[in-house]
């Protein structure tokens, strides 16, 4: 999970970099080639198969999941790389929010006030980040960070389903990858247009592919092997390493009340994970059987 919170955060220096010459569905479209290409040599390695009987589940995750991944990409290119990076984070109380306010409604469970606490303090954290490090032109990309992060809780619970239908981890982020690529083609194509290449860019853009299937993996070993609360409290170290990235390679600067919001963020992460595996525990119909990346 260290080694996953690395490479995600590096893949994110290498989005920040790139963003200065492409256009985020141009990332997203060659981080979905290079990501398909990864996990088809490795499924043909393995002896595995990418033929799928739930083609309509692939697409509704690839829909919500390719979102997420733009809009997060989108903030990186206009924000501090922390404060991107942070706002996405908020997924796992998005999460918790989803599976036990689910729980609520179809009366399985009433309302947790530890839930309600958990939220209002990532929402707090979330005031903490947006109000003083933003100018008024970096709102649009705090909103769009945001809306990331709740777009990827909902990519979660259906990556949640599609695991429980059957479906293998690397088929998955296959299928994810191809829907990079067409969503990225399609944006690319008909409203930012392409640009064109240099060494450094393609240099970028593979990096970004690579450091993002390889996190990829990572995780889903980590989970797989690992204690689903330890491993949801380390995950948070992808905040430090970009924030170590954003003031060593952008200057981005920092301050004590957005160092204070990234710490809120976190711990409400903590506790909506640990309220997660309780709800797991005690309904097996939300258990998660696979996961997957921080779009």
């Amino acid at each position: 999970m260290i080694g996953a919170t690395l490479f995600f955060a590096t893949m994110g220096m290498c989005v920040k970099f790139a963003s200065a010459n492409y256009g985020t569905g141009e990332i997203v479209f060659y981080r979905g080639i290079v990501g398909a290409a990864m996990i088809a040599l490795i499924t043909r390695a393995s002896g595995e198969t990418l033929r799928t009987r739930l083609p309509a589940m692939h697409a509704w995750r690839s829909l919500t999941g390719v979102s997420a991944l733009g809009l997060w990409f989108y903030a990186i290119g206009e924000l501090p790389l922390a404060t991107a990076v942070t706002l996405n984070y908020m997924s796992p109380i998005w999460m918790a929010l989803l599976l036990v306010g689910g729980s609520v409604l179809i009366g399985a469970s009433r309302v947790d006030t530890r839930l309600v606490c958990t939220v209002l303090v990532g929402f707090v954290g979330v005031i903490c980040i947006l109000q003083p490090t933003m100018e008024r032109h970096q709102l649009w990309g705090g909103l769009m960070g945001l809306l990331s992060g709740l777009l990827a809780a909902m990519a979660y619970l259906q990556v949640t389903a599609l695991g429980r239908a059957g479906e293998p981890e690397v088929r998955i982020v296959f299928y994810f990858s191809v829907g990079s690529i067409c969503a990225g083609a399609l944006e690319t194509s008909f409203i930012s247009g392409w640009h064109a290449h240099t060494l450094h860019g393609l240099g970028v853009l593979f990096a970004v592919g690579v450091l993002a299937t390889l996190a990829q993996l990572m995780m889903t070993r980590a989970y797989r092997i690992g204690g689903t609360l330890v491993n949801a409290s380390l995950q948070y170290l992808g905040i430090g390493w970009s924030l170590l990235y954003g003031i060593l390679l952008f200057d981005d600067p920092i301050t004590g009340l957005a160092l204070l919001g990234m710490g809120l963020i976190a711990m409400a992460g903590i506790a909506a994970a640990r309220l997660r595996q309780v709800v797991t525990a005690k309904n097996p119909m939300t258990k998660s059987e696979a996961h997957s990346e921080i779009p």
